[in-house]
């Protein structure tokens, strides 16, 4: 059954009736990342009358004013004593800080995802580099240390500096995906991809007559050197077809970066599978 729910999403998860424990296989999140940016989505109103939301959602800048009753609410209702133990650590450490706002508003989100999901089942979350050391550390408190599986680096554009925007520094080209699980025994179907052409050209540079089948040539040492097969086991570098997708942090409207919007369609048919 597929069902969209409209709202604030830790209202939907803490609500049982909707989502028992253990009763989700997967969870993909793509939560605001700190980006001190605004963003627009494509909703109505569940009358079908257009929604203000239709050309502002939300604005990704957090303040403690507005995320205190959050956190102190999760600090004396969280079940998990670890958790809100690293939670008192972030605020000694974060203070009131836009930061520490942010964070209050993902750990009860987590805290819930991590409940609703079920012992085979998986979490992804996408997140960049302004929150992601924090976010693993919250991640590793809520499913544990021995259910970090891999840390995914989707590269989404090629190499720049942005010297002409002034920036002085590394160019960002690339977010993170935390892969984590319920368990030991999560459910995992092996995902393949093309081998990149350039590899197969390179290295298999002779096509036999009549078959098309590539190959190479090798000295007599090494007479097993097989003909490349055209699929992989994809890796935890991902170089998705969104080429020339602007950073998630510039993006301000779906409506007008269909691009970024193919790239995240892939993406999770990629952890789907």
């Amino acid at each position: 059954m597929n069902r969209l729910y409209f709202g604030d999403n830790l209202k939907w998860l803490s609500d049982r009736k909707e989502f028992p424990d253990a009763s989700v296989d997967l969870v993909y999140l793509d939560p605001p990342f700190n980006s001190n940016a605004d963003y627009n989505v494509l909703f109505r109103e569940p009358s079908g009358a257009v929604s203000q939301a239709q050309f502002h959602a939300f604005t990704d800048t957090w303040s403690w004013a507005d995320a205190a009753e959050t956190y102190h609410q999760f600090i004396d209702n969280c079940p998990n004593v670890a958790v809100v133990e690293l939670m008192e650590a972030f605020h000694s450490f974060l203070k009131h800080s836009p930061m520490m706002a942010y964070l209050a508003m993902m750990a009860p989100r987590l805290v819930e995802l991590h409940r609703v999901i079920k012992p085979t089942g998986s979490l992804y979350l996408h997140c960049d580099p302004t929150a992601s050391h924090y976010l693993r550390m919250l991640l590793d408190g809520i499913f544990g240390v021995r259910n970090f599986r891999t840390e995914i680096i989707w590269k989404r554009s090629s190499a720049h500096s942005d010297a002409a925007q002034g920036r002085q520094q590394h160019g960002r080209i690339h977010d993170t995906l935390f892969f984590y699980t319920k368990s030991d025994e999560w459910k995992w179907n092996h995902v393949f991809t093309e081998y990149d052409e350039s590899y197969i050209d390179s290295f298999y540079k002779f096509i036999e007559p009549g078959t098309g089948r590539r190959y190479r040539l090798v000295t007599s040492l090494h007479p097993a050197v097989p003909r490349p097969k055209r699929r992989i086991r994809i890796t935890n570098s991902w170089v998705l077809s969104a080429i020339g997708v602007t950073a998630r942090s510039e993006c301000k409207s779906c409506m007008n970066k269909a691009e970024l919007c193919r790239a995240s369609r892939e993406l999770f048919q990629r952890i789907s599978v």
